[in-house]
């Protein structure tokens, strides 16, 4: 496929806007009002506009997206799925990013040496299905997979898959980026259409101007505590309004990474000067003078800005000059406060105060602004004679970025006051931290510009507390030493006073190359060869999951009942079990390890009806499945919340998960259930989950009717011989319907492109 050079050509520019400007106007004609920025953007890449389901949560129209990118932890899984398509090329420009496998340990240069060697099996695999299949393919060092796009591949009014939960990150170059599966991006990848319902619209209108101690972080810090971790689901976050112009592009990106902490499906922000300045600033000036050129495709239309109330589901208003510093924590991302707030929290809360580790990076906060930022108040505290209190790390987000600020001499006044650089890469973000400070297991408090805080999320120990806050005012904590450190009011040693920090949103000089670690796709693709060893520990073929046989499911066991938050990484954790992310059946002894069971038990406990006695859940799902017994997971709200990864999907595929129940699910989660053949099914009444005992058999009726919008029904067969029946609902379209009855997207797309191959009978 062409365009899977190191960055989006004019060429696709050009094509995308030329099929999207009549399809935006066939939508007009549909809708018949004016457009909101996400409906264009929808608009320019369904297939049929005209007859696309306009109503906001229902139906699924079909979406054709720009590029397809994905992180080398879940590309494993699509190269391998793809491999098993029999298809020769992608169909769709995409990207593999070498980001997540790199482990923190001791520093930049031997963290990465390091990475390469116990990786070197998969960054060859993933290099060669790279070249072999048409794919960029950017190695170990090259950054952080959305920090790299943003610069390279992200352009206005475009549409991007990624399978990572954070690929919305590229709304902040007003292309709507929304994050999926593996199954969905193999689809795309091999020219089939997205599908998406409708989704709904949370219009955020930003007022005012930021300044001061105030980042583009605390705004979506402050979303969250406003929206909540489910707020946003099945919603695209717009922004707008006259404070968008005192947000730089690479700060609007990081607002837009995090509305994945709201749930929502994506966020954006609309084009404009800011947006061209950064083109421009990152070589791409001719497509700023494309967007420019069609501009009002790439904005919503000047009826919704005046009248919002009309045409967003909810409207919320942010003074962007009235907005204090945010902290998040601990344990979910919408805990948020006022950083005036902290000591009362502290307090209440009875935690400690004191900073175990500090971190700045992540794919939300890398960038060549927030690394300026961080660098001022660092000179400041050189300036006064001062070091860090707290140790602090900090990732740069690529090498694009890593090259720049060392050249720029920011690298030198982090280094200057203790900070140690790590490798550009995700690292503590996603659990890829050796911890050494001997706190892990204890109460202590950690202090990033990360995303997410979830128990366990970065050293793997439920007892860390984990906040987030902006890089600056991560740093200024650092010095600090404290979480309730307010850099507005407060003295660091010796009376100091940290005044606001200033910086540049892009470099003066202009953007160094640094280190190229980027491989284009082979132009003799037909002459490599993929083999994957047998024994291999890190990669393993997959084989289909088997069809249904056309029977309602009847009386499997439950496995577990989960209490209150279940994330992707309670069900499949990150960490040091990522290395086994390319098989399927080493990455299973993993699943639902981190599930608080409302049953009783332990993390990751269950009662074992086969034995009658209690033990870990995947060791039970597994003798379950070698029974022949399928079983059904029970969720409470929000199941499945977090991170993107498939695996949580298809590790209790593999362990004979048949059906998971819940109180609702996160839109990613959901999708990937469906995806790999597993019937997502939510209680029409909530509370029907306290119906559900431990030693329950569950069947599921109905289904040799299943069809969209038709509810299913479950019946509980108790121990006791008593039953309890009630209805439940699912999302399932006509197509994700024929994922179900053909035991996963994949062997349905096995199966189209058999048909579509086979020759005609006369």
């Amino acid at each position: 496929m062409s365009d899977n050079s190191r960055r989006t050509s004019e060429a696709l520019v050009r094509a995308s806007y030329r099929r999207a400007v009549p399809r935006i106007e066939a939508a007009r004609a549909r809708i018949g009002r004016p457009l909101t920025l996400t409906e264009k953007i929808l608009a320019g890449h369904m297939v049929d506009p005209a007859a696309a389901t306009v109503t906001r949560g229902e139906g699924y129209n079909p979406l054709v997206p720009d590029r397809v990118a994905m992180p080398d932890s879940t590309a494993q899984m699509v190269l391998l799925q793809f491999m098993t398509s029999g298809l020769y090329q992608v169909a769709v420009p995409a990207s593999v990013h070498c980001d997540h496998l790199i482990q923190a340990r001791t520093g930049a240069g031997p963290d990465l040496l390091a990475a390469r060697q116990e990786n070197d099996e998969v960054y060859e695999f993933l290099r060669d299905g790279c070249r072999k299949y048409g794919i960029g393919f950017w190695g170990p060092g090259s950054g952080i997979i959305h920090q790299v796009f943003f610069n390279n591949y992200a352009f206005p009014g475009g549409m991007l898959l990624g399978t990572d939960s954070h690929t919305p990150m590229a709304g902040g170059m007003g292309m709507l980026g929304i994050g999926v599966g593996g199954g969905d991006a193999v689809d795309s990848l091999a020219g089939r259409s997205f599908g998406l319902p409708m989704p709904g619209i949370i219009g955020v209108r930003l007022t005012g101007a930021l300044g001061g101690w105030t980042s583009p972080k605390d705004v979506v810090l402050a979303l969250a505590g406003i929206l909540s971790v489910k707020g946003g689901t099945g919603s695209v976050i717009e922004y707008f309004g006259p404070g968008v112009a005192s947000i730089s592009a690479t700060g609007r990106g990081t607002i837009c990474n995090m509305g994945a902490e709201v749930g929502a499906t994506s966020s954006v922000f609309p084009f404009d000067e800011v947006t061209a300045r950064h083109l421009r600033s990152t070589d791409r000036a001719g497509i700023a003078e494309l967007a420019a050129g069609h501009a009002e495709h790439l904005r919503a239309d000047s009826e919704v800005e005046a009248h919002p109330e009309r045409f967003y589901d909810r409207v919320i208003e942010i003074d962007l000059s009235a907005l204090e510093q945010q902290i998040v924590g601990p344990h979910s991302p919408d805990a948020a406060r006022g950083v005036s707030r902290m000591s009362a929290v502290a307090a209440a809360e009875n935690h400690p105060t004191e900073i175990s580790q500090a971190f700045i990076g992540s794919c939300t906060n890398s960038s060549y602004e927030d690394m300026g930022r961080a660098a001022d108040v660092a000179r400041q505290a050189r300036a006064a004679g001062l070091r860090l209190k707290s140790p602090l790390f900090v990732t740069p987000g690529s090498e694009q970025v890593r090259a720049t600020i060392e050249r720029d001499g920011l690298l030198a006044d982090l280094e200057a006051i203790g900070a140690k650089v790590l490798a550009n890469a995700c690292g503590p973000c996603i659990g890829q931290w050796k911890r050494t400070d001997g706190l892990g297991g204890t109460s202590n408090v950690i202090l990033s510009s990360f995303n997410r805080n979830f128990p366990r999320r970065n050293d793997g120990h439920a007892e860390t507390l984990a906040f987030l806050a902006s890089p600056e005012t991560v740093i200024a904590a650092a010095l600090a030493g404290r979480v309730d450190f307010d850099p507005r009011s407060d003295e660091l040693p010796g009376g100091v006073r940290l005044r606001p920090p200033v910086a540049d949103d892009a470099p003066a000089a202009g953007y160094a190359d640094g280190h190229d670690y980027f491989h284009a796709p082979s132009a003799t693709p037909d002459e490599i060869v993929i083999e994957v060893d047998p024994a291999s520990e890190r990669l393993q073929l997959l084989e289909a999951f088997p069809a249904w046989d056309g029977a309602d499911l009847a009386e499997l066991p439950v496995l577990f009942k989960a209490k209150g938050k279940c994330t992707t990484d309670h069900i499949s954790a990150a960490g040091s079990w990522l290395r086994y992310r390319g098989h399927l059946e080493r990455i299973s002894a993993n699943t639902f390890l981190g599930v608080n069971n409302a049953f009783g038990g332990g993390a990751g406990e269950g009662l074992d009806q086969l034995t009658g006695e209690w033990g870990k859940l995947p060791e039970i799902a597994r003798r379950y499945r070698d029974a022949g017994l399928g079983w059904v997971a029970v969720g409470d709200e929000n199941y499945g919340e977090g991170s993107s990864r498939e695996h949580a999907a298809m590790q209790p595929r593999h362990l004979g998960c048949r059906a998971v129940v819940a109180r609702g699910f996160a839109r990613i989660h959901e999708t990937n259930l469906k995806s790999q053949g597993v019937l997502p099914l939510t209680l029409t009444d909530p509370g029907d989950y306290e119906r559900i005992r431990c030693a329950d058999r569950i069947s599921v009726t109905g289904l040799s009717d299943l069809r969209p919008g038709a509810p299913l029904h479950v019946v509980l067969h108790h121990e006791d011989g008593t039953r309890d029946e009630f209805p439940v609902r699912h999302s399932l379209s006509h197509e994700q319907i024929e994922w179900f009855r053909a035991g996963s997207a994949m062997n349905a797309l096995r199966r189209t492109l058999s048909d579509a191959t086979a020759p005609a009978v006369a």
